[in-house]
């Protein structure tokens, strides 16, 4: 089990998939939202979160004021679940409810014709760099200008391949044995600061 850790339905008990997902940890969620936060990249924030598990990311945006939340996930086991938590937001924060989309991602990706502002992506750590690139490329035709994609892996694993499919790295920030690395689309915002990096 796990909790929102904050906004409109701070709290909010979630239910995790007893196999088959690696729930993002509460200490990777506070320290990931806060930077969201302070980056004021959540507010009014058009949010897809791909493998998406128990929907812990998309749904913690949401509570924090995301517009709208896209929740894409393939197992079957686990979208009803999803279905569950994203109903339990929606009450406990008086929430517009996050979409559910049960699909593989590059599926959604290639069918869906809207337009994110943040993405989420924490695919299985068995999932190979090809075909975490071959996200990546077609996710880039969606992302809005400034559009900021967090991809969570295994810190062993190689860094994503972000200058494949058009984005800037911008920040690493590795937690146990989980590494997060952001990057944007600076497509039509070609002025940005220097890439950050911090471990610990």
């Amino acid at each position: 089990m796990t909790r929102i850790i904050a906004g409109r339905a701070r709290g909010a008990r979630l239910d995790v998939p007893r196999s088959g997902t690696r729930p993002t940890s509460d200490r990777v969620r506070e320290s990931l939202f806060g930077s969201l936060e302070s980056a004021d990249a959540l507010a009014g924030a058009r949010v897809l979160d791909l493998y998406s598990g128990s929907g812990a990311l998309g749904l913690e945006a949401l509570s924090r004021g995301a517009a709208s939340v896209d929740l894409v996930e393939r197992a079957r086991t686990a979208v009803p679940l999803v279905r569950r938590n994203a109903a339990t937001v929606s009450k406990a924060g008086e929430l517009s409810p996050a979409r559910v989309h049960e699909s593989t991602v590059r599926a959604f990706l290639q069918r869906t014709a809207g337009t994110y502002d943040l993405v989420f992506s924490d695919p299985p750590y068995d999932l190979d760099d090809e075909a975490l690139t071959a996200d990546l490329v077609a996710l880039r035709p969606l992302l809005a200008p400034g559009a900021v994609v967090v991809v969570e892996r295994a810190r062993r694993s190689a860094a994503p391949d972000f200058a494949a499919a058009g984005l800037t790295p911008t920040r690493e920030k590795t937690f146990g044995d989980t590494t997060l690395w952001w990057a944007r689309n600076d497509a039509a915002d070609e002025a940005q600061p220097a890439t950050e990096s911090q471990s610990r």
